[in-house]
């Protein structure tokens, strides 16, 4: 199946609405996703720094909104 979008003609704000789209959907079934090795050495990482203290967490809708305004969109989902 070939899907053809108006990429060109999309804001960021709404290409940023269809990746979340799509994410939800991909994401409800996690065992399709197959995961490559490297993001196991990068989850290791983290959560090192994690447990040293050295990282940041904000909830998703906080981090998707920071996201937003650092590309100069602030329309919700």
């Amino acid at each position: 199946m070939s899907i053809e979008l108006p990429l060109d003609q999309m804001s960021v704000a709404d290409k940023l609405q269809m990746m979340e789209k799509l994410w939800a959907n991909l994401s409800q079934k996690p065992e399709q996703l197959p995961s490559p090795d490297w993001h196991r050495e990068v989850l290791l990482e983290r959560k090192r720094l994690a447990d040293e203290g050295k990282l940041k967490f904000v909830d998703w809708d906080t981090a998707i909104l920071e996201i937003r305004k650092e590309l100069g969109g602030n329309s919700g989902s």
